[in-house]
């Protein structure tokens, strides 16, 4: 209890990794780690999905898995004893950390920006002002990340360096994330706030014209039905279809990045797709996809959403990192005088005639202790849809779509 008085706030935006004190010499990523950082990464994406659910029933969902794990693998670096046990079983680091780590960057290096779309990634840590953070700590921080670090002065301005924070991460989603952070996130006794932003805009490889689109009926899980704009266009996509749902996949343009939208087939409901999400299957469905001729209807639609990750989180075993007096982040200042307060998340979404607009950031708070014929897919009631990297096998962005009228959160 003793040390109550002396726990210090931390929070972590986005995407990032923290490499503790002295660590072993980090090899170059081999292309089996990536994979294995990869499969945990979407295994923590399914859990998340299955809890944000249950506290969301009839909404939208909306969340980028990818920043989320990133950021919390920042956090992880500094963690120590059980606090690292734990938080490695919940989310699903398998690997050690002198070659998690690298995998982490190597993948951050090669998701970037191409002729054909955006994809931007930014790290950056807020210190408190002559605060004694480990010099392996941050220099880890910037090695593996980029992550540049800026002194702000929470003990004596904590709204102006909320201000700050907001500000920077609104400027790297291109204004699309606007106030993640809000005031009771920062206090006096933060001091070290690690913040990734992650944008995503890319065109369709095959553009719908909007003379196209028409005016179309969505039918609600509760029986009703708005009234929404549905994009049609006649091509050749990747497409499967299951028992229970219809699967296609619609590519930006470059082909790398890509949009699956899993569709349940009538009189199936989304909850028993959702209930299916897991790696095997996602890795199953895509690998039985084929080229198939299909009349496309899917509405124009954009989203929002807002989480406090924190209950999720606890609920999947990482316990300790919440728990002031158990608590160990001493990889980032030398002793255990820091713990987790909020695990915030935000994020953006767009898709339209001429392709996708997604943004997204999380924000982890450390307070002081104290088939051959033509198919018609009609995305015209509920479905499940991801963004994801076709190469790494990466889920960037995960979420549902229950009613495109649905104000934005």
């Amino acid at each position: 209890m003793k040390n109550r008085t002396r726990r210090r706030a931390w929070a972590v935006r986005m995407m990032g990794m923290i490499l503790l004190a002295a660590p072993p010499a980090f090899s170059a990523a081999t292309a089996p780690d990536r994979a294995a950082m990869v499969d945990g990464n979407t295994r923590l994406a399914c859990d998340l999905y299955r809890r944000l659910r249950l506290g969301n029933e009839g909404r939208n969902l909306f969340f980028s898995p990818f920043s989320i794990s990133t950021a919390l693998a920042m956090t992880y670096a500094g963690a120590a004893g059980e606090t690292e046990r734990q938080m490695a079983a919940a989310l699903h680091f398998t690997l050690p950390r002198q070659q998690l780590h690298p995998a982490f960057s190597a993948l951050l290096d090669d998701l970037r920006s191409s002729e054909e779309y955006e994809l931007a990634i930014a790290n950056r840590l807020w210190g408190q002002k002559g605060y004694p953070f480990r010099k392996e700590f941050l220099a880890g921080i910037e090695a593996r990340y980029r992550g540049g670090f800026e002194e702000v002065d929470y003990g004596n301005d904590a709204e102006g360096a909320r201000g700050t924070i907001n500000r920077w991460v609104e400027a790297e989603t291109q204004g699309k994330i606007r106030d993640l952070l809000q005031k009771p996130d920062i206090k006096p006794l933060t001091r070290l706030v690690l913040t990734n932003a992650i944008y995503f805009k890319g065109n369709w490889s095959a553009r719908f014209d909007s003379r196209d689109t028409v005016s179309g009926q969505f039918a609600l899980e509760d029986g009703a039905a708005v009234s929404v704009p549905l994009m049609t266009q006649k091509g050749r996509f990747p497409y499967l279809r299951e028992k229970d749902f219809e699967m296609l996949e619609l590519p930006y343009a470059g082909g790398r990045l890509s949009m699956l939208v899993l569709l349940p087939n009538r009189g199936v409901t989304l909850d028993r797709v959702e209930t299916l999400l897991s790696p095997e299957h996602l890795r199953s469905w895509r690998s039985g996809m084929e080229e198939t001729d299909v009349r496309l209807f899917l509405p124009r639609f954009r989203t929002a959403a807002r989480f406090e990750l924190n209950a999720p989180l606890h609920s999947l075993g990482m316990k300790d990192a919440f728990d002031e007096n158990r608590a160990d982040f001493s990889g980032i200042m030398g002793k255990k005088d820091l713990y987790i307060s909020k695990v915030i998340h935000k994020a953006f979404v767009d898709v339209n005639e001429e392709g996708t607009e997604a943004a997204a950031a999380t924000a982890v708070v450390l307070n002081t202790k104290s088939i051959g014929l033509e198919v018609r897919f009609r995305a015209d009631r509920p479905f499940v849809f991801a963004i994801v990297d076709r190469e790494s096998e990466s889920v960037l962005f995960l979420g549902r779509l229950m009613n495109p009228e649905e104000p934005e959160s």
